[in-house]
């Protein structure tokens, strides 16, 4: 993509100094500094704070004239009346990146303190994120606004936020849904660095599959669109929009300064340009999820598998209104199942009924492989029951394992898309193995959904940009 601001040293700082570092972490700040020692930041690290000698055994600089070295990227969690002063310190130490924490700007009716910020960064070569927001993460380079241990290794998923709380829950739900990340933005006011230049430079970035956004008003809608249609050519760009009404409108001006456009006519510009629209946070979750996946299906025709008449029949009608198809299995296929299952409630044809064998998890993958070997199939959907996983040793003698859900990587070629549901909500046990086997599953590479729904949705989602990338690449070559 041509003109794309190089960000490189907002995401893999150098050297990263935190105004208004403190051992007191009261007064509603967040600790920047502790959390970038913690997270292991491996480049100069330095707290600038008058009243303090040091920071958490750091010496401290009385400011950010007095810094020993070139600093990259600025952290400000400092009064905002202190933030014109410390942009015209920044500009005079060459920084290139700073990130205000601060709030009391335009949200609250202060746009003349914006105005004059950006002002003086143009005074030098410094640009501003924000500010009113939590500011930016990057697993590979640990820069982070919260501790990352949780997080195994860097992933390949984007976000940006223009809220830092739901910054902050998406960056948890991710986590603990095993979405790995792998650069997030939260953005608030955008008075300088707006959601499309982060949006062109994520597209660019090979390390990134997806990135997901959180929206509440666009600057620029007119570069903010082409810039949509040239990213969506390469990656999903998945859109929650605030303020769709005007209660919540106003709920977002009163947040980030936002002023909301018309939601109808902003859904259809952004549909047309490639974007992919949700409608609340879970879909935004689901749809991330499936951006993990290691195999995408290449067809809309599913082969189901679970345990019980009435979730196959539930899951025809879904899948009837969703879109996908539910092929008729081959006779070598349905040979094949029915090698490990008895004939009483059961079923071989699509979709598949293993009756009380589906606790068994080795019936599952017998099946799974089965399905994998049927050309008429392009995607697999298991449906595992933690009831079930939970009574098969019980009553069944039956003993489940992690393993099992290992080999089901190992052997199943094609797109695996696992329906993982409980209906014991104040059961401990069945948690423990409901979030034992989720996390199985995904360490097998899964993306797991806790609704036949959910599933249904995120195959039909992909299709549909899929097919939109596929209709303007034939325009493009046309």
């Amino acid at each position: 993509m041509k003109n794309v601001m190089n960000l490189d040293l907002l995401f893999y700082p150098e050297s990263v100094a935190v105004i208004g570092a403190s051992d007191n972490l009261g007064g509603g700040k967040l600790p920047y500094f502790q959390i970038l020692q913690a997270n292991g930041f491996a480049g100069a690290l330095y707290p600038v704070n008058p009243r303090r000698a040091e920071v958490c055994g750091v010496k401290a600089y009385a400011s950010i004239d007095d810094l020993p070295g070139p600093v990259d990227y600025a952290l400000v969690a400092a009064p905002v009346e202190q933030s014109i002063d410390i942009v015209r310190a920044a500009v005079r130490k060459g920084i290139k990146f700073i990130h205000f924490f601060t709030s009391g700007f335009g949200e609250t009716g202060n746009l003349k303190l914006e105005k004059d910020l950006v002002r003086e960064a143009r005074k030098g070569h410094l640009r501003i994120v924000g500010p009113n927001c939590i500011g930016v993460q990057c697993f590979e380079s640990k820069l982070s606004f919260r501790l990352t241990q949780a997080q195994e290794q860097p992933g390949t998923i984007a976000f940006l936020g223009q809220s830092g709380g739901i910054t902050s829950s998406f960056v948890a739900m991710a986590t603990t849904r095993g979405i790995w990340l792998n650069k997030v933005v939260s953005y608030g006011n955008q008075i300088d660095l707006r959601l499309e230049d982060y949006v062109a430079y994520l597209a660019d970035d090979d390390k990134i599959r997806l990135v997901a956004c959180y929206v509440e008003d666009i600057k620029d809608t007119d570069k903010f669109l082409k810039t949509l249609r040239k990213a969506t050519s390469k990656k999903p760009v998945i859109i929650l929009k605030g303020g769709k009404t005007e209660l919540g409108s106003k709920a977002a001006a009163s947040h980030t300064g936002a002023m909301a456009s018309n939601y109808t006519i902003w859904s259809a510009a952004v549909l047309q340009h490639g974007g992919l629209l949700v409608d609340d946070f879970e879909e935004l979750m689901n749809l991330a999820m499936l951006g993990t996946a290691k195999k995408f299906p290449r067809g809309r025709r599913v082969g189901f598998l679970g345990a019980g008449g009435g979730v196959s029949v539930l899951f025809s009608d879904l899948a009837v209104t969703s879109g996908v198809e539910l092929p008729e299995l081959s006779a070598r296929t349905q040979q094949m199942i029915g090698e490990k299952i008895m004939g009483v409630n059961t079923s071989t044809t699509n979709p598949v009924d293993l009756g009380a064998f589906g606790f068994d998890l080795n019936v599952m993958l017998h099946t799974m492989k089965a399905l994998n070997e049927d050309e008429g199939i392009d995607v697999i959907v298991p449906y595992f029951s933690v009831e079930y996983i939970m009574h098969a040793e019980i009553f069944l003698n039956v003993k489940n394992s992690a393993d099992t859900i290992l080999q089901m990587a190992e052997h199943i070629d094609k797109p695996v898309i696992p329906v993982l549901s409980c209906f014991l909500e104040n059961d401990l046990e069945a948690e423990r193995i409901r979030i034992s086997t989720f996390n199985a599953l995904r360490k097998a590479g899964f993306p797991v959904y806790s609704k036949i729904q959910e599933a249904l949705y995120a195959i039909e989602t992909y299709f549909e940009w899929a097919e939109k990338r596929g209709r303007r690449g034939a325009k493009d070559t046309a």
